[in-house]
């Protein structure tokens, strides 16, 4: 395991106890200029995990949702302190706070569900210490497919598109953000898509994705975490899936 790797974890564990200390508890929310809701806990995980960054990597960019970009290095830290801050919000444990190192390691630690998954360049995927692959299916008819909300897919004129390509599916199941992901990683589905969506929120996954075996891209194609938006596959399948979403 390379050293950039071990921070990563480690930042991984500050976040679980900043999170865990607060789930299901009381603390403040308010809407960003986005009409996103934020917490107190997004923002204190985010400085927590600059902070150290700041100590460990001194000389590394960051990238963070809550707080933007700071630095000018080609090594970049990419962090969003909790992803599915609307389902922490509502005590739903399907949150994860994702950190990356651009294009080389990505960790996704969700502590409410006891998971946690990490990958780095060229070493493998694993969740929980175990070592993940895709699955070997090779159809779309033969494929589970996972989204977020099918709104945004209507919103971006791309609701009809979708809508037929989760009826070629055998299964459709909106487990949304980092989790739709993660089970491509594992094997457990096929295709995950989302349409609009940041940086923050994919620079880890396709890093553990890519390593697992799977393929990942924009939309339109770009294997990317910075496209706008996000399609991971077994692989198998990505060029039929994006022809369909086309």
């Amino acid at each position: 395991m390379n050293d950039d790797l071990k921070l990563a974890l480690a930042l991984a564990d500050d976040a679980d106890a900043i999170t865990m200390r607060h789930f299901r508890a009381s603390f403040s929310v308010r809407t960003k200029a986005d009409r996103t809701p934020v917490t107190e806990v997004d923002e204190g995980v985010e400085r927590a995990i600059r902070e150290r960054l700041a100590r460990e990597r001194a000389g590394d960019g960051i990238v963070g949702e809550e707080f933007g970009s700071e630095g000018s290095s080609s090594r970049r830290w990419i962090i969003d302190p909790i992803d599915a801050t609307a389902n922490f919000i509502r005590g739903i444990p399907i949150y994860a706070t994702l950190i990356a190192l651009e294009n080389e390691v990505g960790v996704v630690s969700a502590p409410a569900l006891g998971r946690r998954w990490w990958a780095s360049l060229g070493d493998g995927a694993f969740c929980n210490g175990a070592s993940i692959r895709v699955s070997a299916a090779d159809s779309i008819e033969a494929s589970h497919i996972s989204y977020d909300d099918i709104t945004t897919f209507e919103t971006l004129n791309l609701g009809t598109k979708f809508m037929d390509l989760m009826r070629r599916c055998k299964r459709s199941r909106g487990f949304g953000d980092f989790w739709s992901h993660m089970l491509v990683a594992e094997g457990a589905i096929e295709i995950a898509i989302e349409p609009q969506v940041a940086v923050w929120d994919l620079a880890a996954l396709q890093v553990i994705v890519e390593e697992a075996g799977g393929r990942f891209t924009s939309l339109a194609g770009e294997p990317r975490a910075d496209g706008g938006s996000a399609v991971s596959t077994n692989g198998h399948i990505h060029d039929a899936v994006l022809e369909a979403m086309r």
